[in-house]
């Protein structure tokens, strides 16, 4: 395939064919990322992402004990840690 297109492309130098092989792929390359990409974006599913609460119903209402925007800071003790965090680690 590569042999075909290097046969028909125009010029008989190989250092004019080189020149212009490259120029094709920027071409194409150019091509491909301003136009085609973009247009392909909306509909390639990448990007579908939903987020939702713990009953997994999108806009279901949020309970009244779930913790949300603008409640106070946790102090970290709920959480059990199985090691110390204050102290650097000593090797055994």
């Amino acid at each position: 395939m590569y042999a075909w297109i290097w046969r028909h492309l125009p010029f008989r130098q190989w250092p004019l064919k080189l020149a212009t092989s490259v120029v094709a792929i920027a071409a194409i390359g150019a091509l491909l990322w301003y136009v085609v990409f973009p247009w392909a974006e909306p509909l390639l599913p990448f990007d579908d992402v939903q987020v939702t609460d713990d009953s997994g119903v999108p806009g279901a209402p949020v309970e009244s004990g779930a913790p949300g925007v603008g409640d106070e800071p946790t102090t970290g003790d709920e959480h059990d840690i199985p090691y110390d965090t204050e102290e650097p680690a000593t090797p055994r």
